[in-house]
């Protein structure tokens, strides 16, 4: 297998648990030409949570049904972004040196910043899970939220530096130009967009009219791209670049400020 097909497969075999059996050489040049195929792992993603949560959603309550999804999503995930998350916050929450801070986040122990910050984010997600399961709009946040986060990441690989040169996951990516950001993004917002389209017409769109799916269709993106930049230029700041953890942080991160505005809107 050679070309597209093979970056496709890397890109599911890399960031998610599906069963992709392929025999894979992970050659930096395979992981750069991958990025592009990420926002299509986020929909494929969202689409499996969302079965998820029309089964949750019928058989439980919905904060028990909320849990169960979030179970779902990370596992789908295999923790890998959660776990770039405690890293980072063990790192930069530790207020020490470059050196110290890169020296913490590569240590495979989690400390106590990182699970604080693990479980402020977790109980954040149920309850936004759970607030938009209500509204009715958990299909809406499941099929643009995972896509568009990572999306971003693609961008912050692109456009920030690696933090430890050539050493370490981000090192791998070295060299990567803004085209494979480019293509992401445009893949991203093809599949956000038929996935907006489709939900309105099958009546998930929890009572949003088109002018409000279109506020959710420029926001959404726009959100991850400032917030998400202002980040990942702040961590940049301080650390001389940016590492494969603060790849995932950074994911993690804009699912939840992603899902917020999303329940600013509907609200």
């Amino acid at each position: 297998m050679r070309g597209r097909g093979q970056a496709i497969l890397a890109a599911f075999q890399f960031l998610s648990r599906f069963p992709v059996t392929a025999q894979l050489d992970f050659k930096p040049e395979l992981l750069k030409r991958s990025t592009r195929f990420y926002p299509l792992v986020g929909m494929a993603i969202g689409l499996v949570s969302c079965l998820v949560g029309l089964i949750s959603a019928w058989a439980l309550p919905p904060l028990p049904a909320s849990v169960v999804i979030l179970i779902g999503w990370i596992y789908l995930t295999g923790g890998l972004h959660l776990d770039g998350w405690m890293d980072t916050a063990d790192g930069l929450l530790s207020y020490r040196s470059r050196e110290k801070m890169l020296e913490i986040m590569k240590d495979s122990r989690v400390g106590a910043m990182g699970v604080i910050a693990c479980v402020l984010l977790l109980l954040l997600k149920v309850t936004l899970i759970a607030s938009l399961l209500e509204k009715g709009a958990l299909p809406l946040a499941l099929l643009t939220v995972p896509l568009w986060s990572r999306w971003f990441m693609v961008h912050a690989i692109a456009g920030w530096p690696a933090a430890r040169g050539p050493e370490g996951l981000a090192g791998r990516f070295g060299g990567m130009n803004y085209y494979s950001s480019w293509v992401a993004g445009l893949w991203a917002l093809l599949l956000s967009g038929a996935s907006l389209v489709l939900l309105k017409q099958w009546g998930c769109g929890a009572g949003l009219d088109w002018l409000q799916l279109g506020i959710c269709y420029v926001a959404e993106p726009a959100a991850a791209w400032l917030i998400g930049s202002l980040a990942a230029s702040k961590i940049s700041g301080r650390l001389g670049g940016l590492t494969g953890d603060i790849y995932g942080a950074l994911n993690e991160g804009l699912e939840v400020l992603l899902m917020l505005i999303l329940v600013v809107i509907i609200h």
